[in-house]
């Protein structure tokens, strides 16, 4: 039998460890009602900044991220959205999408379907991380959640279901709720 020494032990239980953290690390839990909204910078569609810090005390802000541009269920939310955005104006309400794919495809998604808002390009998956939205660990691809984010910075409502009908029900009665300027 092969013994090992306390060296050799250390340093493994170290490499061991140092992984187990770095798995953890990059696992980021999705903010719930109540929480502060992470301040996410990314560049859309037309490669134009746009920061989320700049609309707190301004607007609330529904950020909301999907699988993949056309596609049925990610075209009917965007078109859900789309078709409601004059509501969503009146209640002062910026609607921002977010997926993996490059502005390029962004570009195509919205011209093809007549989208009237941006789409951040989040091909590094850097935002989608920062709401612990990734499908799956090293998957580029984000599973389909809304936040709703209140003039204050702090989320209102998450939808998190795969369902682009509930999406878009459950954030028009979200909206509706949110006080009255």
């Amino acid at each position: 039998m092969k013994s090992f020494s306390f060296r050799s032990l250390s340093l493994t239980t170290l490499i061991l460890l140092a992984g187990i953290t770095l798995g953890l690390a990059q696992e980021t839990k999705t903010p719930a009602v109540g929480d502060k909204a992470p301040l996410i910078a990314g560049k859309d569609q037309d490669g134009k900044t746009w920061k989320l810090a700049d609309e707190i005390g301004k607007k609330t802000v529904l950020l909301y991220f999907y699988p993949k541009d056309d596609t049925k269920g990610c075209t009917k939310e965007a078109c859900g959205l789309r078709d409601r955005m004059g509501d969503l104006k009146k209640e002062n309400v910026e609607v921002i999408g977010v997926s993996f794919d490059s502005a390029e495809s962004h570009q195509s998604f919205i011209s093809k379907y007549n989208l009237n808002f941006p789409l951040l390009a989040d091909t590094d998956g850097k935002i989608a991380d920062a709401y612990g939205v990734r499908k799956e660990a090293g998957k580029n691809m984000a599973r389909r959640v809304s936040f709703l984010i209140g003039k204050d910075g702090t989320i209102q409502h998450v939808t998190d279901t795969p369902s682009a009908d509930v999406h878009l029900a459950e954030m028009k009665e979200a909206v509706e709720k949110l006080p009255k300027k």
